[in-house]
């Protein structure tokens, strides 16, 4: 059987995504990496791991893969990430009543925020 253990996103500069990524998540580098890469763990222990990548790669404004990140309450969830320096995507394939938000790290790599507050 496989299960997924790390998610990894190609980023410009590692240490400043590590730096929104721990802001956004709380998690915590798992060792010490350094200017191509580092794996983020949560801090109490199991859970899928982030690695940060540096790529060179240009962003996708459709990328075929993202995170979905699940919030109580979104609203809120929304508000910290943006005030983290998450920006908000002008997304125009929403449907008639969403129930996710998407944003952008400052790497321009594209997320959810999903709203699971009524289950």
């Amino acid at each position: 059987m496989l299960t997924i253990g790390t998610i990894v996103l190609g980023v410009n500069n590692v240490a400043a995504a590590t730096e929104f990524w721990n802001s956004a998540l709380g998690y915590v580098p798992r060792e010490p990496g350094d200017d191509t890469w580092v794996t983020l763990a949560p801090p109490s222990g199991p859970g899928a791991l982030l690695s940060l990548m540096l790529s060179e790669t240009p962003v996708q404004d459709r990328p075929r893969i993202h995170l979905d990140l699940y919030a109580e309450d979104q609203g809120a969830e929304v508000e910290r990430l943006v005030s983290i320096g998450a920006r908000r995507v002008d997304w125009d394939l929403y449907p008639e009543d969403p129930d996710f938000i998407v944003l952008e790290d400052p790497d321009g790599n594209r997320f959810c925020v999903i709203d699971k507050s009524d289950g």
